[in-house]
């Protein structure tokens, strides 16, 4: 089979052999897996000459069921996250607890996002706020575009901000969500929203080290407010605000509970459904759900499809910063 990998700063298709099923594993064929640039990109720049492979997030149809699996038969649609199970490879060996099935409504690339969606689904869930609270969102990337609908699917008050006017324009798409490119526009819609109190959570879906936007942030929040990092940024927070106002500073690890767990990924052990209510897994399906009942609406993020025989060329676009999209979703049948 073939599979993207990245080695000395540059992106590859190289081969490798097609993994065996095993118990408790879905041998799936890839049929679309999406590039997530801040993740990816970040890791190509890192790379040396031992070679990664990239993605972590994609669908497709099982080619076959290992021992220990019930609810799923060959040729069933899935939805599939998690790396290194998920890659951006034509045959994917993934642990039952990291799949979800497909219904009917719910598109091909749509469902190829699930990863994306179960990071976004935790985030929101580290926040943990209550209904009608008030979430400040920025950075407005593929995956603070994610945060911003789901927020505004749960029915939280949600203000988006983004340097770049085009992202900040296809949130406002959205009904309800209030977008701004500008920080004084953004910081006055707070005001108002909240009578003055600030955001109950910012998510910051940056990147960049020691960003300004950590501090600011805590300008942004109410007493006893929260600051969720989601993004690859630094943390640079000022102790005196963090004190005056008693901050909660949290990180967002990941799709939920089970992400880097060895047991529940590794060995396919899910935790019990009454001690850890939302796993890793349950977001996929989580996400899932809100695609399949119309809650959100990810269409706009897959408007850039790529063929696997022009991958590398997609991945040198982003690279060199001539592509505005938020993804390219790759499709393995070309």
């Amino acid at each position: 089979m073939r599979k993207i990998i990245a080695q000395n700063k540059r992106v590859e298709v190289v081969k490798d052999e097609t993994p065996a099923v095993k118990p408790h594993f879905l041998l799936v064929k890839t049929l679309y897996s999406t590039i997530s640039p801040g993740t990816e990109l970040t890791i190509i720049e890192n790379s040396t000459d031992k070679p990664i492979t990239l993605g972590y997030s994609a669908m497709g149809v099982v080619e076959e069921v290992g021992s220990g699996i019930t609810g799923v038969q060959k040729g069933d649609p899935v939805a599939v996250y998690g790396a290194p199970y998920v890659q951006h490879a034509e045959y994917l060996l993934v642990p039952k607890t990291l799949f979800a099935k497909v219904p009917q409504n719910v598109e091909a690339k749509e469902a190829a996002l699930a990863g994306i969606g179960a990071i976004a689904i935790h985030a929101l869930r580290i926040a943990d706020l209550q209904f009608g609270e008030t979430a400040v969102i920025v950075g407005l990337g593929l995956l603070g575009q994610m945060i911003a609908q789901i927020a505004n699917a749960a029915s939280y008050r949600v203000i988006a901000y983004d340097l770049h006017e085009e992202r900040s324009t296809m949130v406002k798409e959205q009904a309800n969500i209030r977008s701004f490119s500008s920080m004084e526009e953004m910081k006055q819609a707070i005001a108002e929203s909240t009578n003055g109190n600030g955001a109950d959570a910012v998510l910051l879906c940056a990147g960049g080290k020691r960003s300004p936007l950590t501090g600011q942030s805590l300008e942004w929040i109410r007493n006893k407010g929260k600051v969720v990092i989601v993004g690859d940024i630094e943390p640079d927070f000022p102790r005196n605000l963090m004190f005056s106002k008693e901050a909660q500073l949290l990180i967002s690890r990941a799709g939920g509970p089970g992400r880097y767990d060895k047991v529940y990924e590794a060995e396919a052990v899910d935790y019990p459904y009454g001690f850890v209510r939302w796993t890793e897994g349950r977001n996929i399906e989580e996400y899932i759900r809100l695609v399949s009942e119309k809650r959100i609406d990810v269409s706009s993020f897959i408007k850039e499809e790529v063929n696997f025989s022009d991958v590398t060329e997609a991945f040198e676009a982003l690279m060199n910063k001539k592509s505005t999209t938020l993804t390219n979703v790759i499709d393995f049948s070309k």
